[in-house]
């Protein structure tokens, strides 16, 4: 194909692919949050300790991060349509399974079940390297940006997960969850293509990894990410039992305050890549880790509802929300482009780990008898602040198209 059809094909398919794309992330990342906007109603009907309410909204998290080194790369061979089709079938039987747990009031399976659930978060580094592929290098902060925005898929799933066990029952919406990943499947499958620009890297798998753990830029943007991503999945995540702990909201409160904070996290995220095609990646992250660090600080204060605590929380969510647009823009910015996807996949599993620990340790860290989180709050602001000067001084300039 000559470069002029290549362009004009690029553009007749950018918005839907990406529109595409960005449909069956936000259904994935809805299961991949099935089990937290529950977890209250699971510790209260089984008994959990705050360390086991931590270890099961978290475990899901685990899977969904490591998972993305092997699905990067993978996309890397088989391009973003096979990829996001066997992995939203593959999620489908699981979200079922955590169901059937939950009705048996089992911990141990919903913790096994809640971990193979971990696959629907491995479509983040699918998404990446294809959108990356539809889009110009000027543009790629955008696509990527609007991409994760997909990721309001957990604001979707700690608003309608309570309602919907309260309007249809607690086994039907996790048939109707399952149900949706199979319709999703069929469309990305039947209408989705792959950029015509896209090239099928068939070298081994194993070897690939290496090649792009070998690169500088792939474990300065993980740390980042990390920071910015772990921090947006695991307030996500952990948000409802914190919310009922220290101000003693209800499963539905809760469930529609954590909403909230993943809404605004969710429109800051295409606003961070816009900013960074514009302003450059570096002064994005800067800016979002100086502002979640002072947040934090105000959070752990425990100021009071709904309004002290509301615009706290939703400028937290604005700020963490910046740095993931801002980090995954660099990602694009600096990797090399037959290694994007494996780049991706290393940067977004280590972006999963940042969200699986914190949960860990706030369960960990909990006064009970103040319902504090204040340490697991500082030490959030102490990692923000060891991501800020590295941000800036750190990251070095890789390529002399990258903006700094």
């Amino acid at each position: 194909m000559s470069s002029a059809g290549v362009e004009l094909s690029l553009e007749q398919g950018q918005a839907r692919n990406l529109a595409l794309a960005t449909l069956a992330f936000t259904i994935s990342f809805w299961a991949w949050n099935m089990i937290a906007p529950l977890g209250v109603r699971y510790a209260d009907e089984m008994g959990l300790t705050s360390g086991q309410k931590s270890l099961l909204v978290a475990t899901p998290v685990l899977v969904g991060s490591v998972g993305r080194i092997l699905a990067g790369a993978l996309t890397d061979r088989f391009g973003g349509r096979t990829m996001f089709t066997v992995l939203l079938l593959a999620t489908s039987p699981f979200v079922l399974l955590v169901g059937i747990a939950g009705a048996l009031d089992s911990y141990g399976l919903l913790l096994l079940f809640g971990f193979f659930l971990g696959i629907a978060g491995t479509t983040f580094a699918v998404g990446i390297p294809f959108a990356n592929a539809w889009f110009e290098a000027d543009r790629r902060g955008f696509a990527t940006g609007v991409f994760g925005a997909g990721m309001g898929g957990t604001a979707l799933s700690a608003f309608f997960t309570p309602r919907f066990v309260q309007w249809f029952g607690y086994g039907t919406t996790h048939v109707i969850i399952a149900a949706a990943l199979v319709v999703v499947a069929g469309i990305v499958w039947t209408m989705m293509r792959d950029s015509p620009i896209w090239v099928s890297n068939a070298d081994p798998v194993v070897p690939k990894l290496v090649a792009a753990a070998k690169l500088p830029v792939t474990w300065q943007m993980a740390f980042l990410y990390a920071v910015a991503f772990g921090g947006f999945v695991a307030f996500s995540t952990y948000l409802p039992t914190y919310l009922k702990d220290v101000y003693d909201f209800d499963l539905t409160g809760a469930g529609t305050r954590t909403a909230g904070f993943a809404i605004a996290a969710v429109v800051a995220r295409p606003l961070g890549g816009v900013l960074s095609d514009r302003v450059g990646p570096r002064a994005v992250a800067a800016t979002a880790f100086g502002g979640a660090a002072i947040l934090a600080v105000v959070v752990a204060l425990q100021p009071q509802p709904e309004i002290p605590a509301g615009i706290a929380f939703v400028l937290l969510a604005a700020f963490l929300g910046l740095g993931t647009g801002g980090v995954f823009a660099w990602v694009a910015a600096l990797a090399p482009k037959e290694r994007v996807g494996s780049v991706s996949g290393i940067v977004g599993a280590a972006g999963g780990l940042g969200g699986f620990f914190p949960p860990l340790v706030m369960g960990v860290t909990y006064d009970e008898a103040d319902h504090s989180y204040t340490v697991g709050l500082l030490l959030l602001c102490a990692t923000a602040l060891i991501a800020l000067p590295y941000t800036i001084f750190g990251v070095r300039r890789r390529e002399a198209t990258a903006k700094p």
